[in-house]
């Protein structure tokens, strides 16, 4: 039988979708005690969690998040992309941060559910992925109440949804370019710090320059290794990933990401690595030197990930040694380049189902079920 359908709503104006959190039906919930582990998935209408003064997660900042979008399909179905690599990379975070492990099966479940009981805010279909999704937001955080410095007894994983718009207008295969600075003043993650997992601590201290960067007129931060300060490592929203200048137009093109301890592992880079290789493309996965960017060496650089999807810089600009600022333009300083968007036409037309992808990469391959919430 095929899964139940639930078209968008027609109460909601999509054209005028932004990247902004909408209400919705409600979010999924489920809490671990030592006694039990995970209970019982919990459906709440409310938008706001009731939590003791002193757990953990507030006092001691013991949370961690993922980012991942479901795309409504041409047949009006709609699928989650690569959730099992959400769940992955949740699990990692929760185990750096002595939270325990939240099975892969529940994982999906909770992913399923929310998204099966807020099936009218999935915008609709739109050719590339268009300018909307649903955005799925699973949580974890220490819950139970402690003062002194201990992991806790309680914690609480939940799912919510919204619909979303594009974070930097990169959408229905075109992307418009923007610019970008280094943060020289601001170490962002620690060597052998906490720069591989998505806890929420890691993005707060980033606001200020963020906000800084917006000021100036800069659209996205870009930071720098924090041993030497000569490697790249991630953008304060997305990873870096590049295309390496070539020496003529017959020369193969080489998708570069940066191989770092301290960045977060990007699903949406993993997955432009592997279309990369599908369209007979090099890919060098090294640290990358800020000084390639300074010279030349790369004809095309992309902030990606699940908000940004793929945005291609335009430039960069930064901090000489004599404290002056220059700025680097990449391509032809204006634009996207044709390695960019043919990513990007590859990873959303997959997503929204116009072209075939890896197996797997849709979940489910049937479509969420309103039957099944």
């Amino acid at each position: 039988m095929a899964p139940q359908v639930v078209p968008p709503s027609s109460d909601f104006d999509w054209s005028k979708l932004a990247f902004d959190l909408y209400p919705t039906a409600g979010h999924v919930k489920y809490v671990w005690k030592p006694e039990t582990g995970w209970g019982e998935q919990q459906f709440v209408e409310s938008p706001y969690l009731n939590v003791h003064i002193s757990a953990v997660g507030i006092q001691y900042g013991a949370s961690c998040f993922e980012g991942l979008k479901a795309f409504r399909q041409e047949d009006g179905q709609v699928k989650l992309f690569r959730p099992d690599e959400n769940s992955a990379r949740l699990n990692h975070s929760a185990a750096a941060l002595s939270m325990p492990e939240v099975p892969k099966d529940i994982f999906l479940e909770a992913c399923h559910t929310v998204v099966a009981r807020n099936l009218q805010f999935v915008p609709p279909h739109a050719p590339y992925g268009g300018a909307g999704s649903c955005y799925v937001r699973p949580t974890l955080i220490a819950t139970g109440a402690e003062l002194g410095l201990v992991p806790g007894n309680e914690f609480t994983f939940f799912v919510y949804v919204t619909p979303l718009g594009s974070l930097y207008g990169s959408a229905g295969g075109k992307a418009p370019a923007v610019d970008a600075v280094v943060v020289h003043e601001f170490d962002r993650a620690a060597p052998m710090g906490t720069g591989t997992i998505k806890a929420g601590g890691n993005y707060a201290p980033v606001l200020k320059y963020q906000a800084q960067a917006k000021k100036q007129g800069y659209a996205i931060t870009l930071h720098l290794d924090s041993k030497t300060r000569s490697q790249i490592d991630e953008f304060s929203t997305s990873n870096f990933i590049a295309i390496k200048k070539r020496a003529s137009d017959d020369e193969k093109p080489t998708l570069v990401y940066p191989k770092s301890e301290s960045i977060l592992k990007s699903v949406t880079a993993k997955s432009l690595m592997d279309i990369a290789r599908s369209l007979g493309w090099n890919v060098d996965h090294r640290p990358i030197p800020f000084q390639e960017v300074i010279d030349g060496g790369l004809e095309e650089v992309m902030a990606c990930g699940t908000a940004a999807a793929i945005t291609p810089i335009r430039s960069i600009t930064y901090l000489k040694e004599d404290g002056e600022q220059a700025k680097v333009s990449i391509g032809d300083g204006q634009n996207a380049g044709p390695r960019t968007l043919e990513l990007l036409q590859n990873l959303t037309g997959i997503q929204a189902g116009n072209k075939e992808g890896p197996a797997g990469w849709l979940w489910p391959a049937e479509g969420v079920d309103a039957a099944k919430a």
